[in-house]
């Protein structure tokens, strides 16, 4: 357990205990804060884990201790900035929403609604007033132009689930406590705590395998800390992730280890079936794939083996193999790899957790439905096609430079750092500087937010109530928790929600929006009625508004998840089933409701238009035209890879003292044979060098750790952007590297950028 303490504020010695889930990562470990004084001089003085959690049973990491920092950062923006004559000043909230009002409506009526843009970064799925209303406001726009962190992360993923089982969070997830052999690749849940597998104190569930007889295996070019405790690490060329898996599959056929048990009744057949896969893996044999991926051979076949052999296995991937050219070819394999050695939704195996509430797969009818359908439509200058109703972020820049009909012209950023997190930064930098107008909803002053024209902040994370809308869709275990406010915000203070609300009012021009006194809960409860009226198509009128009065009075994201959560899978139905879930009910529950281990689904969390699973998406099978183009090209000498540390995860969080102390972070890690052969030492700075002619230099550091031909660089840094306010993350600002990254290479189905595998090369740096 790590506890922070400090010293009582009042004096008096007054303390109380609540607990509060963390938002920071997937994790979302509950956390009990030792909260001292009141009213106004209220102060969290501990933070420790819970250990009467019913989903992390005590566990933290050192981002929890942190939150102390955030809450008491003085480059935390708390009130609304607006930009005069170039330069930032504090202002009202209704100053604030006057210029919005001024300026955005005319300039959309003057060039349309995809003249607007947003972008949505990470914090919109950990806080539970952006993760709902952002979507009110996404409706009320109307543009096309949407952008988020997701194709820069996890988007090969969810096109994956949308393809093959109907719904694009339809994840499976491994079955880490009743698992007996577990295969990762590009993941390290040691420093992540996971990603798209919400699993907090991974090292604790992982001895546990090991403790009964269980295996962990690591593919990964760098010995990462996941691969340290793990049984087998073996080294994999970076972006060489399907030539692996092809190998594989091709081994689990070709070795005659199909046996999909039960599975096989759930299965597409004919050209999306088990004949069409093993028709298409048959010219990448495990010897064939070997020379191109690192892995020998023998390896590949002893891995197929061993998880066919396996009475409980899962082979799970994350970011490492979904940020490459074939991220979404790497995520249907993974999936094909379970399905075809009978693990999937099955004990121990790759299951699909059943979530509380939002889980898209818990409502409708069971067992069909529309599909994941793709490119709808496309983006105007490189064609990009929209997933999941976004295009790449990668086409932010060209969509804004680019004159003509559907320039983009303004863009309200969500949360999102784009200049640091995406490729060529410093190209998103010069293309936002030439907008129209740009809003921020964010509480720090950073390297995409100083180019705005109003920056409109939110709450602290203890001055909010919280519910994890998405992750308990991906978690471990069955769960769901609620975390109340700790602190009432300050007089005049709003949440992010009602700034996403007022800003969508104005958009959807209802009177008086752009006036100072708006109703905006009267606003809100028009759009609640509309959530319950096609929740409840079908039920009378007068039923609808006695569910609708159950919901209480008070506007906002509450009223939401009470909504959620009583039509939800273990709902109370609104009295129809007493002693099911409730806001109410998980209020009296501080440490979470316990909903049990993961159990098999199928067939009624498929949503395909066949309602079985598509093993072999066509899409999908079209790729391996560009694989056998990928088979032929020979191996760059040296590439570069990200990297994660469990105190860095998003750039903000450089700022915060508790994180930002220590090491430096933002090295380049070096095999010691690359090292000696450009004449590097641990301590020296290197450069470099992208395809594109971009440079970054850094300390490097050597390790055996790294494959030889592979240099890590940890992603979010480069805080040395004049115009941003982030005090300590300026002292050490590290380099960007995206900065390395071409921001024209994606996996074409996904969108998602290429960010890992890229060729650079190194140099010392003079003196």
């Amino acid at each position: 357990m790590t506890t922070a303490t400090s010293s009582d504020v009042d004096g008096s010695g007054s303390t109380r205990t609540v607990q509060r889930i963390c938002p920071l990562c997937e994790a979302c470990c509950g956390l009990s804060l030792t909260v001292s004084g009141s009213g106004t001089q209220a102060r969290v003085v501990a933070i420790r884990g819970d250990e009467q959690d019913v989903f992390s049973h005590g566990y933290v990491c050192p981002k929890a201790i942190a939150l102390k920092d955030l809450e008491d950062d003085p480059d935390r923006l708390r009130r609304p900035l607006v930009k005069r004559e170039g330069r930032f000043v504090e202002t009202s909230w209704d100053e604030a929403y006057a210029e919005i009002a001024r300026r955005l409506p005319p300039l959309l009526a003057a060039h349309g609604k995809d003249a607007l843009a947003f972008t949505l970064g990470n914090p919109n799925v950990h806080r539970l007033g952006l993760g709902l209303y952002v979507q009110r406001l996404l409706r009320a726009a109307g543009t096309r132009n949407v952008f988020s962190a997701s194709t820069l992360d996890q988007m090969p993923r969810q096109v994956a689930s949308g393809w093959m089982y109907g719904h694009a969070l339809t994840v499976p997830v491994p079955d880490i406590d009743h698992c007996d052999f577990l295969l990762m690749l590009g993941a390290n849940p040691m420093a992540s705590n996971g990603s798209m597998w919400t699993v907090p104190d991974f090292r604790g569930r992982a001895k546990a395998m090991r403790a009964r007889g269980g295996r962990l295996v690591v593919v990964d070019p760098r010995r990462t800390e996941t691969a340290a405790i793990a049984d087998e690490h073996h080294f994999i060329r970076p972006g060489a992730d399907v030539f692996l898996l092809l190998g594989l599959v091709n081994a689990v056929f070709d070795e005659g280890l199909v046996r999909p048990g039960r599975l096989e009744a759930f299965l597409a057949t004919e050209d999306t079936g088990v004949e069409a896969l093993q028709r298409a893996v048959a010219p990448y044999v495990p010897e064939r794939m070997a020379a191109r991926c690192g892995v020998p051979a023998e390896v590949q076949r002893a891995l197929a083996r061993q998880l066919a052999a396996a009475p409980r296995g899962a082979v799970y991937s994350r970011v490492g193999s979904s940020t490459q050219r074939f991220g979404t070819l790497n995520s249907v394999l993974i999936d094909a790899l379970n399905i075809l050695t009978g693990h999937l939704d099955a004990e121990g195996g790759a299951m699909f957790p059943r979530a509380a509430a939002f889980a898209a797969n818990t409502q409708g009818k069971p067992g069909v439905g529309r599909g994941l359908v793709t490119g709808r439509t496309r983006s105007r200058v490189s064609g990009a096609p929209e997933v999941l109703g976004e295009y790449p972020t990668s086409c932010l820049a060209e969509e804004i430079e680019t004159p003509g009909a559907g320039q983009v012209r303004a863009l309200i950023s969500v949360a999102s750092n784009p200049v640091l997190s995406a490729p060529n930064g410093a190209r998103i930098a010069r293309a936002l500087s030439r907008l129209d107008f740009m809003v921020s909803i964010d509480i720090y002053l950073n390297e995409t937010t100083q180019h705005a024209d109003v920056i409109l902040p939110g709450l602290s994370s203890f001055e909010e109530p919280h519910y994890d809308v998405s992750f308990p869709q991906l978690s471990c275990r069955n769960h769901a928790r609620y975390s109340p406010p700790v602190f009432a915000p300050p007089p005049g203070a709003q949440a992010e929600w009602q700034a996403l609300l007022r800003i969508a009012a104005m958009l959807r021009s209802e009177p008086g929006a752009d006036e100072a006194g708006f109703d905006l809960a009267a606003f809100d409860e028009r759009l609640l009625a509309d959530d319950l009226r096609r929740l409840a198509a079908g039920v009378p009128e007068p039923l609808q508004a006695a569910m609708l009065d159950a919901l209480g009075p008070v506007p906002g994201p509450e009223r939401l998840l009470d909504l959620a959560l009583r039509a939800g899978p273990y709902g109370d139905r609104f009295g129809r089933q007493p002693g099911g879930l409730s806001l109410a009910a998980l209020k009296d529950a501080p440490h979470g409701v316990d909903l049990g281990a993961l159990a098999p689904r199928l067939p009624d969390i498929l949503r395909t238009p066949s309602g079985r699973i598509e093993l072999w998406p066509a899409p999908v099978a079209a790729e391996l035209a560009a694989v056998d183009a990928a088979l032929a090209d020979a191996p760059p000498a040296l590439v570069v890879v990200g990297r994660r540390d469990v105190r860095s995860n998003n750039s903000w969080m450089h700022n915060l003292p508790t994180l930002a102390k220590g090491p430096e972070r933002c090295t380049a890690l070096l095999n010691p044979d690359d090292a000696a052969r450009h004449g590097v030492r641990t301590g020296d700075r290197v450069r470099l060098q992208g395809a594109a002619g971009r440079t970054i230099e850094l300390p490097v550091l050597l390790s055996d750790e790294m494959m030889p031909g592979v240099v890590s660089v940890p992603h979010g840094w480069g805080h040395d952007q004049a115009g941003a306010r982030l005090g300590v993350a300026a002292q050490r600002p590290g380099a960007n590297l995206n900065e390395l990254l071409d921001d024209r290479l994606r996996d074409p189905l996904s969108g998602t950028s290429v960010l890992n595998g890229i060729p650079v090369t190194l140099s010392r740096c003079a003196g």
